[in-house]
């Protein structure tokens, strides 16, 4: 793949990963987001091709049979997929790319792409993440508990992640996210890619 950098982002659902990443993204220049392919229903806010590429199951498993998933996963009864194409595309432009993944599909991404960056975010209680649950008014009491369920599982693996975020206030955890962006940048195998040709003749 190219110079750019990998970002893989996870956190259970609930936690204000997608938000952080949009604010993210708005403060920061040369990262894209790497658009997934989803068997689930559209919700009413969601523009195809933006947030997900919504496909029927039969497509999604013809492609997940033809190696066109970096990595893909069953969730809440739904199929995810990173397509290769996707990420490939973004990395060989030079701009960095980030994906919104749990916390299986970024141990695929790691043993294929062992230079990514992983970052984890974390609720700072159970409390809040159950609020910010209902709070979103699109599931029922038996779904909510069964997020919940689920949380507490993808919440046990943070420690495979290189960076920890606790999104307890907002701000703080978009210029935490923002500082290991640029500190990523800063690598000398990153920096010694992007500027191979000013090396060469600083010390030609």
């Amino acid at each position: 793949m190219g110079i750019g950098i990998l970002f893989v982002v996870s956190a259970p659902s609930g936690a204000g990963k997608t938000s952080l990443v949009r604010e993210l993204r708005a403060q920061v220049d040369g990262f894209s987001v790497s658009v997934s392919h989803t068997t689930r229903a559209r919700r009413p806010a969601e523009i195809e091709g933006l947030d997900y590429f919504f496909i029927s199951r039969e497509t999604f498993e013809a492609m997940a049979a033809d190696g066109a998933f970096l990595e893909y996963a069953k969730v809440f009864d739904n199929y995810y997929g990173t397509a290769r194409k996707t990420v490939e595309a973004v990395l060989s432009t030079g701009n960095d790319a980030v994906l919104e993944i749990d916390w299986q599909g970024a141990k695929q991404i790691k043993n294929l792409i062992p230079d990514c960056q992983t970052l984890f975010i974390l609720p700072p209680s159970r409390e809040a993440l159950s609020h910010r649950l209902h709070g979103r008014g699109q599931d029922n009491e038996e779904t909510i508990a069964r997020r919940m369920y689920d949380a507490i599982a993808e919440m046990s693996h943070y420690a495979d992640y290189d960076y920890l975020i606790i999104n307890d206030d907002f701000d703080k955890a978009v210029a935490d996210m923002r500082n290991i962006v640029l500190a990523c940048r800063l690598r000398t195998p990153v920096q010694s890619a992007r500027h191979h040709r000013l090396i060469a003749n600083l010390l030609g």
